[in-house]
């Protein structure tokens, strides 16, 4: 048999990953402090409050600008909820 010229290939080496160092607290992963009155936009959260009053005034508001959502208050306590209509 006739002898193959050899190629010389590159070889592949694995470099030396520098280390990085993770940010503290990554943007958005952290979970937000939720209180006793929950605001529901077509099922999501959207924000949360400590009186029921503030929960409503602000749910009324976005049920007036756009009334094809369902906007609900969750009572985080008492388990209960409350629908908001127009």
């Amino acid at each position: 048999m006739l002898d193959r010229p050899t190629r010389n290939r590159p070889t592949l080496t694995k470099t030396r990953a520098t280390q990085e160092t993770a940010p503290e607290i990554a943007v958005g992963q952290t979970k937000p402090s939720l209180q006793r009155f929950r605001l529901k936009v077509d099922g999501q959260t959207k924000d949360s409050f400590t009186t029921l009053e503030q929960a409503e005034k602000v749910g009324l508001h976005i049920k007036k600008t756009h009334p094809i959502v369902q906007v609900s208050v969750y009572d985080s306590v008492e388990g209960g909820q409350t629908i908001i209509g127009l």
